[in-house]
């Protein structure tokens, strides 16, 4: 019956009916943590504003489409997690948590982000796969300390030239978008450890063995006809990953007529692979 009783409140918006679900919080928690995920939110209370010492604060996994304004007196919060939520556009008072340096918003509607992100300074992991992006969001080329960003599984069909400047970026996770060729502008940026382009349409990937500082590339499920060189030590995973340039040379010949066109299938277990495989990288 208490589960029952928690869906049926779970649709009424109301403040109080929203306190209900969260329990009894008038403490902050000694770890400065606070676990609000798979709730069935509808809005988040704004009771649980009062703790401004907070550090991290997950809500994934709620119906949230909005967020109140006294979230921005959340000062020291480092870390927000808003995936797999409802968000159409991202709440103003994010950009606003200027202690900011892991924010994740995967799964949810965004198809934009405001220039106002571009405040978030101390940024350094970004997750937005499985929205809506038909374009590269720009105002991320202005988060200058970002390592990590993944727009995996968006429509995304090329990247920005001013991604350049992202000289900190080390891994970027773009599979299950639109890409037809390998975005030039990832050759320019040495420090990447990092590049996954798995589930596009790339069909010829370019030399990479002067990219120094590269340890990992993804680039399965294209129709390519070549894999990608990489310097000795770095790892591929794909299509004649283990065979040597010759072998990959004499296949691609067989599948340069074929035209392969694979669907873009979106596993949630994937977003926990993209992880382990990242946390296996010495970046």
């Amino acid at each position: 019956m208490g589960n029952a009783i928690r869906g049926v409140i779970a649709f009424i918006p109301s403040e109080r009916c929203q306190r209900y679900l969260v329990g009894d919080l008038k403490e902050m928690p000694l770890d400065r943590t606070l676990d609000l995920s798979s709730h069935q939110l509808r809005r988040l209370p704004v009771s649980v504003c009062i703790f401004d010492e907070l550090v991290k604060l997950y809500l994934s996994d709620n119906n949230l489409r909005s967020l109140p304004d006294e979230l921005q007196g959340l000062r020291k919060l480092q870390l927000l997690a808003l995936d797999f939520n409802c968000f159409e556009e991202l709440p103003a008072a994010i950009c606003r948590l200027h202690q900011l340096t892991i924010l994740y918003l995967g799964n949810n509607r965004l198809h934009r982000l405001p220039k106002e992100l571009r405040q978030l300074k101390e940024l350094n992991t970004l997750w937005l796969e499985t929205n809506c992006f038909t374009v590269f969001p720009k105002v991320v080329c202005e988060l200058k300390n970002l390592k990590t960003l993944h727009l995996g599984y968006n429509q995304i069909r090329s990247l920005p030239k001013d991604l350049r400047r992202l000289e900190e970026l080390r891994s970027i996770w773009l599979a299950g978008n639109l890409l037809t060729e390998f975005p030039q502008e990832l050759l320019q940026m040495h420090s990447l450890a990092v590049i996954d382009v798995d589930r596009n349409k790339i069909r010829q990937f370019p030399n990479l063995s002067h990219m120094q500082g590269l340890k990992l590339v993804i680039y399965d499920h294209n129709p390519c006809v070549n894999a990608p060189t990489v310097g000795e030590g770095v790892r591929r995973v794909g299509r004649w990953a283990d065979n040597s340039d010759d072998e990959q040379e004499d296949e691609g010949a067989k599948v340069r007529s074929e035209d392969t066109t694979e669907g873009v299938e979106v596993h949630s277990e994937e977003k926990q692979n993209n992880v382990e495989q990242e946390s296996d990288v010495q970046l």
